[in-house]
């Protein structure tokens, strides 16, 4: 029996998440869980609640089982799952999504989406994200209000169903994209490349405050062969295996070679300039 707990950053009862979750329920030898942000939270990447305890309320679906919302983000909601909200339940694998728009590229870092797959490897636990575009195919997650979600709740129900089966190495969570319409394939991907067209625009001003928007039309990419957003641009699945570990390998040879332990030296340092 594989034990998987499902969660999302739109909230409990946001389409994607209900589409997956009606996906899941009709596998076979799987115990699933359903732990998700009370209200839409998206964007948070990691963010948790450190300041105040979390209120979680046992929420039924229409199929006679029941999901937990809690008013805290998805990092909040792998942790409360994980720590024993539950009796018994103890995920072996944590799904999140299916998100109302893409996580592409650089895009990944605002996510709580991925983030909640993020916590997973955290725990030692495999994860997956997935996130679809919506109707008008657009590659940014804040365009479109309409949605498809049939093709990738089947997808992925069935890369859970065959986890024994697809490689998934320790320490590693699949980012999924699905962009909208007929699919063309799967390519496995590396992360491509945004450029983001934010500027600074002043809105107001009241009293001495100042309203400002800071972010702009959405953002471009660039079509570099291999990378997720080409693969979802072409009408393909793309499937990006991420891990946690942020550190920089190829800049620690020459940090080594240069003596930091002189830096511990002051004496040319007035500590009063």
């Amino acid at each position: 029996m594989l034990r998987v707990l499902l969660t999302n950053d739109d909230g409990l009862d946001a389409e994607g998440l209900q589409t997956l979750r009606r996906a899941l329920v009709a596998l076979d030898d799987i115990e699933l869980a359903v732990v998700a942000p009370d209200e839409n939270q998206s964007a948070t990447a990691r963010s948790i609640s450190i300041r105040r305890p979390l209120w979680v309320q046992e929420v039924p679906f229409d199929d006679g089982t029941v999901g937990y919302a809690a008013d805290g983000t998805p990092v909040d909601c792998v942790r409360l799952a994980a720590l024993g909200l539950i009796d018994g339940f103890e995920p072996d694998v944590i799904v999140a999504g299916i998100n109302h728009g893409a996580n592409l590229g650089d895009d990944i870092t605002y996510s709580g989406t991925v983030a909640a797959a993020l916590e997973g490897i955290v725990l030692g636990i495999p994860g997956i994200a997935v996130s679809q575009l919506s109707e008008r195919g657009d590659l940014d997650h804040r365009m479109g209000r309409r949605f498809a979600f049939e093709n990738a709740a089947a997808f992925v129900a069935r890369v859970v169903d065959r986890l024994d089966d697809v490689p998934l190495p320790a320490g590693m969570l699949l980012n999924i994209n699905v962009p909208s319409g007929e699919i063309g394939g799967v390519e496995v991907t590396r992360l491509g490349k945004r450029v983001y067209q934010d500027r600074l625009d002043l809105i107001d001003e009241d009293s001495g405050r100042k309203l400002y928007r800071v972010y702009g039309d959405v953002p471009l990419h660039s079509d570099d062969p291999g990378t997720d957003l080409a693969a979802v641009s072409a009408g393909h699945i793309a499937v990006t295996p991420l891990h946690f570990d942020l550190t920089a390998e190829h800049a620690m040879d020459a940090l080594r070679e240069y003596d930091l332990t002189q830096l511990l030296e002051a004496d040319d340092v007035d500590p009063t300039s």
